[in-house]
């Protein structure tokens, strides 16, 4: 289905100028503090907080002193103000007082008394009510504009330049011949940035080395490399099952992979950046991405060199990467420099490999993204887990990106860097619609295969299977089929953090009525009630 088949629904805004300061709190939190980043228009606090103003002056005591006191204190009450307001006004000469940007965030310190965590269901029902609403009116936005070919070639022209416009027919691959010069030595992966990180590639590299020159094509006294592409890239999401799919698809004797599931080239390290937190360190250039599928192009060339014995299966040879951040991570653009005023990002991930692959396939591993969260909190959160520090990640990201909601649109809030960077955890990852369709602006429907995480651990046959006609590889055999079943989960969750149970119920309700109307909106363009995951 192409995208015109998809419907968006129309453009028009709802103005929501309401502030949503009520939201469920864990029974058991006790009278701690919670410390928030909450930055609404309107910052008056809710009826309910039981707050008690002191009186800073009573008239009854006021009888008792004398005149020459009582002017001697309106001097020092006065004077204490004005030091104040000048100290105030002073701060921050940047924007106007009590009128913060929205990503200006100040701390605000509410105090969770027990009969605030008895606020009544209805109330905050009504504002979490109130909060679905602006996003269900703010996911009815038009497709983003696709920028211009031209321009997405003249931001890296070399990348261009490397890759050419068409590849080899009769190679199921995207393959070419890239001539090779002999400046390079004998050790042409020596200066490859992916070995010095990578003990398993440098090791793939050393094999390659024995035979690289026995795959070399002489042709007109000159002599050349074959280069490729992965044929298809699972995308994402985190914590969604990509591993283990990508273990899987190893095991069909047709796919051939390079050796490192995450790359994460097309997002962070052609930019020069490996975690974003750590800053610029170097690029990482298209020549050594590309050598990371050299043990795919070597297994070709092997076959185009045999194709007189009549053994064609070797043109059949498919490889493909893993990185998870392929669908989401675009927070590149935002540390780039110059002075950029987008709010959202001018260039996707995906612009760039539509371009020099149009016929991509793309995987995408879906799981129900309250159980998602959870699972990314207690996969990278490395210290001071507990249910109850989730509960409270939640309610301050949540509040972060509804103050964000209030100020910008729905895809400037998902693709923002500083509000990712503030929220505690990564809301924002399961946003899944808002990706999809940004996806589908460059590649058509049929080019795009979604799965969802609860099909492929109650049914791993039948949805290997489905990815396997996909990727239009051959059958399995009996034995390959049986390994494949057989084969132990990967990246499970670790004993310590299965000891600390589920998340509590009151963070399952609210993130669940937070992920509704995303949920619902990819229900609908995939046409896939499975997507509501309301029966999680």
């Amino acid at each position: 289905m192409p995208l015109s088949d998809c419907k968006y629904g129309s453009n028009t805004q709802t103005d929501h100028s309401h502030s949503l300061h009520s939201l469920p709190m864990a029974e058991n939190y006790g009278k701690r503090p919670i410390r928030t980043f909450f930055d609404f228009r309107h910052t008056n606090l809710p009826e309910n907080m039981d707050i008690k103003w002191a009186p800073l002056l009573s008239l009854t005591n006021l009888r008792g002193f004398s005149k020459v006191k009582v002017v001697s204190f309106l001097l020092g009450l006065t004077l204490t103000f004005l030091i104040v307001a000048s100290y105030i006004l002073t701060w921050d000469k940047k924007g106007v007082l009590f009128t913060p940007s929205p990503y200006q965030l100040r701390p605000v310190v509410i105090q969770i008394s027990t009969a605030t965590s008895d606020v009544s269901s209805e109330k905050s029902l009504m504002d979490m009510k109130l909060l679905v609403k602006i996003i269900g009116s703010k996911l009815q936005y038009t497709p983003r504009k696709v920028p211009d070919k031209k321009n997405i070639i003249a931001t890296d022209s070399h990348l261009f330049t490397a890759i050419p416009r068409q590849f080899l027919p009769g190679i199921k691959s995207p393959c070419w011949y890239e001539e090779f010069s002999s400046k390079l030595g004998t050790d042409m992966y020596k200066r490859n940035l992916f070995t010095l990180r990578s003990k398993t590639f440098k090791t793939v590299c050393d094999h390659l080395r024995t035979d690289f020159h026995h795959n070399l094509l002489h042709r007109n006294g000159k002599l050349f490399r074959l280069r490729c592409l992965p044929y298809f890239y699972i995308i994402g999401q985190p914590k969604c099952g990509t591993t283990d799919l990508f273990h899987r698809l190893l095991l069909h004797p047709e796919v051939k992979f390079n050796t490192m599931k995450e790359p994460h080239w097309w997002t962070r390290k052609r930019f020069g950046y490996i975690r974003f937190k750590d800053g610029f360190q170097e690029s990482f250039p298209v020549e050594d991405y590309l050598d990371l599928f050299d043990l795919a192009a070597h297994n070709i060339q092997e076959g185009i060199s045999g194709n007189s014995s009549g053994d064609h299966s070797a043109l059949q040879f498919i490889t493909g990467e893993a990185s998870a951040s392929t669908m989401w991570d675009n927070q590149a653009w935002s540390y780039l420099p110059g002075d950029r005023e987008e709010k959202e990002p001018p260039f996707l991930t995906q612009d760039f490999i539509h371009t020099v692959q149009p016929s991509a396939k793309i995987i995408i591993m879906l799981r129900d993204p309250v159980e998602r969260l959870y699972s990314d909190y207690l996969y990278f959160k490395m210290a001071n887990k507990s249910a109850e520090d989730f509960h409270q990640k939640v309610t301050e990201s949540i509040q972060l990106f509804q103050s964000c909601l209030l100020e910008r649109s729905l895809r400037s809030c998902v693709y923002n860097t500083n509000l990712s960077n503030a929220m505690p955890v990564r809301l924002n990852l399961g946003m899944y619609i808002v990706f999809l369709l940004d996806w589908l602006t460059v590649f058509h429907r049929e080019q795009i295969l979604v799965l969802r995480l609860e099909d492929y651990a109650a049914n791993l046959k039948g949805t290997i299977k489905k990815v396997f006609d996909f990727l239009t590889v051959g059958p399995l055999s009996e034995q390959v089929e049986a390994a494949l079943t057989k084969r132990p989960m990967s990246n499970t969750r670790r004993a310590a953090d299965r000891n600390l149970g589920p998340m509590l119920p009151a963070t399952r309700d609210l993130l669940r009525e937070f992920h509704q109307p995303f949920n619902h909106k990819l229900a609908t363009v995939m046409d896939n009630k499975g997507f509501f995951w309301s029966n999680s």
